[in-house]
C-alpha cells in the first residue's frame, strides 16, 4: 500500500524505522529485530540505507521481508554518493519486489568530500524516481534547519522543491521540543507547503546517544529533557523507562495538536517499540 493513501485515512498513524546490519553476518540479528517489530502492526516501517549504497541490498532484503510480513515498508534511497546507474537498479530491485515507497535522501557527504558528483541535491533524486515508476516518494524536513543550510529561509526552499520535483510526504528530523515543530509546520504552510509532514521521535535510552545526537545534527535539547539524562543518564534501565516517557509524552501532545503521522526511530529495538505501543493502545 502506498504511504500517501495510509496518511489520507485522516487517522493518526504510527510507524517504525530499523536500520540494516553493515555486514552480513549481522543480518540475522537485524531480520528478527525488524521481524518482532512488524508484529506490532504498524501503519508502515522504513528501512534506511547506508552511505554510498553499502547496505543497499540487505536494505531492499529487508524491506521485502517486512511486505511478506504484512506491513507497508519504505525503502530508505540516497544519492549524493551513487551514480545514477546503481539508484536505477536499486530502483529496479524495489519494483521487483513489489515496494512502492521510497524515502529520497541526499545522504551524507563522505568525510574526504569525494562523490561520483552525479546528484548534488535530494530533489534530483525525488524527479528521477518520479519519472522511474509509480513510486509514493517521501522526504526528509528539518523542522530546526539543516545543519549545513544557511538558515531555516533557505532551508524551506530547498523543501519547497523537493515537493515540486513529487515528493508526497515529509518526515522531520528528531526533535525534542514540541513547539519547534508547531512553529515550522505554521511556517511550511505559509510557504504553501501543503503535504502531510510525518513527526519524528527518538526515545533515547541510554545518555551515549546524546554525545551522537548532538554531534550530527544540534538538536536543541530542553531543560526538562536535560533534567531526566542528568538525573538517570547512570542508570541504563531508569534512563531506558525514562526516555520512552519522554518520548510517549510528546507523541501523545502532538496527537492531541492535530499530528497525524508519528515516525519512531526505534534503532532496531523491538522492546522499545512495544512499550511505545503499548502507552498509545487506546490513543491509536
Amino acid at each position: 500500500m502506498k504511504i500517501r493513501d495510509i496518511l489520507a485515512q485522516g487517522r493518526p498513524t504510527l510507524s517504525f524505522e530499523v536500520f540494516p546490519p553493515k555486514t552480513e553476518d549481522a543480518y540475522d540479528t537485524v531480520e528478527r529485530a525488524a521481524a518482532k517489530i512488524a508484529t506490532l502492526k504498524p501503519d508502515f516501517m522504513s528501512v534506511t540505507y547506508g552511505a554510498g549504497g553499502g547496505t543497499s541490498d540487505y536494505t531492499v532484503g529487508i524491506a521485502s521481508d517486512i511486505q511478506k510480513s504484512g506491513v507497508t515498508p519504505l525503502a530508505h534511497l540516497t544519492c549524493v554518493s551513487s551514480t545514477r546507474d546503481k539508484v536505477h537498479s536499486v530502483l529496479e530491485e524495489l519494483k521487483n519486489h513489489g515496494i512502492e515507497n521510497v524515502l529520497a535522501l541526499r545522504g551524507d557527504i563522505p568525510a574526504d568530500g569525494r562523490t561520483p558528483r552525479e546528484y548534488h541535491y535530494a530533489s534530483e533524486l525525488i524527479h528521477e524516481i518520479k519519472q522511474s515508476g509509480d513510486f509514493c516518494i517521501g522526504a526528509a524536513c528539518y523542522p530546526e534547519g539543516h545543519v549545513e543550510s544557511a538558515n531555516k529561509s533557505v532551508d524551506m526552499d530547498y523543501l519547497k522543491e523537493k515537493v515540486e520535483a513529487g515528493c508526497d510526504f515529509v518526515t522531520t528530523q528528531m526533535f525534542f521540543d514540541n513547539s519547534i515543530l508547531y512553529s515550522y509546520l505554521y511556517r511550511i504552510r505559509e510557504k504553501g507547503i501543503t503535504v502531510p509532514v510525518i513527526a519524528g521521535i527518538m526515545p533515547v535510552t541510554s545518555a551515549k546517544q546524546i554525545k551522537r545526537i548532538t554531534q550530527m545534527s544540534g538538536t536543541y535539547l530542553p531543560s526538562r529533557f536535560l533534567a531526566i539524562v542528568d538525573k538517570f543518564g547512570d542508570n541504563p534501565a531508569a534512563m531506558k523507562q525514562a526516555g520512552i516517557a519522554y518520548a510517549t509524552d510528546q507523541i501523545i501532545d502532538l496527537i492531541a495538536n492535530g499530528v497525524r503521522g508519528i515516525h519512531v526511530y526505534s534503532m532496531n529495538k523491538p522492546d522499545v517499540a512495544m512499550k511505545i505501543r503499548e502507552n498509545l493502545s487506546e490513543i491509536l
